[in-house]
């Protein structure tokens, strides 16, 4: 055993027997996965906070690193975060965030993640130790099979959500129905428009780029991006959106940024939704800002690895709007979650690499008016 895991049990053995003076009251709402997630997760956050009794206080609790998606759930709930990489670490920040879940004395633990970690965020459930914790069966993970099965103890109940491989928005609207006891309409995987800053105007069409992914072989080349903007129609603008230090990760992209019309900007996300809203086209590999630019309704191409087939993109087709297009190319182990098996080509996933070129401005060219040809 690690210690922090030695120390964990020593912990929940002494809170289990410290009296609490208050009752039990209040809902904690896990939802640990990353920014992507987290835009996803918005679109069904509401239904969640209707586990709360009378006046109870909804929690929803993130990833440190997920808090920068944060401002897109309900605004009836609170949001806390763990930064895990420090609370696998840091004993004292373990036992201190550990101790606070403990002593604010939640009524309903809800972990709403189907992947889950026995040393992370079950950790945070079983240092709440509510009177109530319900999640779904976890998804299979052999490292950690059998100590996900002891941990199903923590748990009053358990819903199967169904396959391994489903959509991820789908399982949690199953959840929730599960949870609620009653069968409620798909969301729609738009926000509110009254939630979000107002478009941006332009006097120009205003096309933003997303080239970038934390995973950097889920990126198409700069070669792609240079013939779409090519094929733009006459005085369209480019923004190319990242993270401060992307350009300086990923140098070969600086050969975009020197082209005429196009700029970038590394505003937070939040700063982005005015440009989102206002763009003629966004065009961004499968990563947050994708989730993000259709969630205000942006007309989005994703340009998707095979990774997530099945469960982030595309989304299912009960639930996919119509401003979204999702190019990728099927492979026979799509849905791999990004473990790949195959040897990379040129630095990308297979599924990356062998996009079609064509099929990918025939995607554009949807959204945007045909490049003007002169008059005769």
């Amino acid at each position: 055993m690690k210690i922090f895991q030695i120390l964990d049990w020593w912990w929940n053995r002494k809170r289990r027997n410290t009296p609490r003076p208050e009752a039990a009251r209040g809902v904690l709402i896990l939802s640990c996965g990353g920014l992507g997630d987290t835009v996803l997760f918005a679109h069904v956050a509401q239904r969640f906070l209707g586990l709360a009794q009378g006046r109870e206080q909804v929690t929803i609790l993130l990833r440190s690193d997920a808090m920068k998606m944060a401002f897109l759930l309900p605004p009836g709930a609170s949001v806390t975060s763990v930064d895990f990489g420090r609370f696998r670490k840091d004993s004292a920040y373990r036992r201190d965030i550990s101790n606070g879940l403990f002593d604010a004395h939640y009524r309903l633990v809800v972990h709403t993640d189907f992947l889950r970690h026995p040393d992370l965020d079950e950790a945070l459930v079983a240092a709440a130790h509510a009177p109530e914790a319900v999640a779904m069966e976890p998804r299979p993970w052999r490292k950690y099979d059998a100590r996900l099965g002891a941990n199903r103890a923590l748990y009053s109940r358990l819903f199967d959500s169904g396959p391994v491989v489903l959509d991820k928005v789908l399982r949690w609207s199953r959840f929730a129905d599960w949870l609620l006891g009653n069968d409620s309409p798909l969301p729609s995987m738009r926000l509110a428009d009254d939630r979000l800053a107002a478009a941006m105007t332009y006097d120009h069409p205003v096309v933003v780029i997303q080239p970038f992914s934390a995973v950097k072989r889920k990126q198409s080349p700069p070669a792609l991006y240079h013939n779409i903007i090519e094929n733009l129609p006459s005085g369209a603008r480019v923004i190319i959106t990242g993270a401060p230090g992307d350009l300086e990760s990923n140098p070969e992209f600086k050969s975009l940024i020197v082209l005429p019309g196009v700029s970038f900007d590394d505003r937070v996300f939040k700063d982005l939704i005015p440009m989102l809203r206002g763009a003629q086209l966004v065009i961004s590999v499968d990563t947050a800002l994708m989730h993000l630019a259709v969630a205000v309704g942006a007309p989005t191409v994703c340009l998707a690895s095979a990774a997530y087939v099945g469960e982030i993109v595309p989304y299912a087709p009960g639930i996919t709007p119509d401003n979204v297009r999702f190019v990728y190319h099927s492979m026979e182990c799509e849905g791999c979650l990004g473990d790949c098996i195959l040897p990379m080509e040129n630095g990308m996933f297979p599924c990356v690499a062998r996009l079609n070129r064509e099929e990918v401005l025939g995607t554009v060219s949807e959204f945007l008016p045909p490049l003007e040809t002169p008059s005769l």
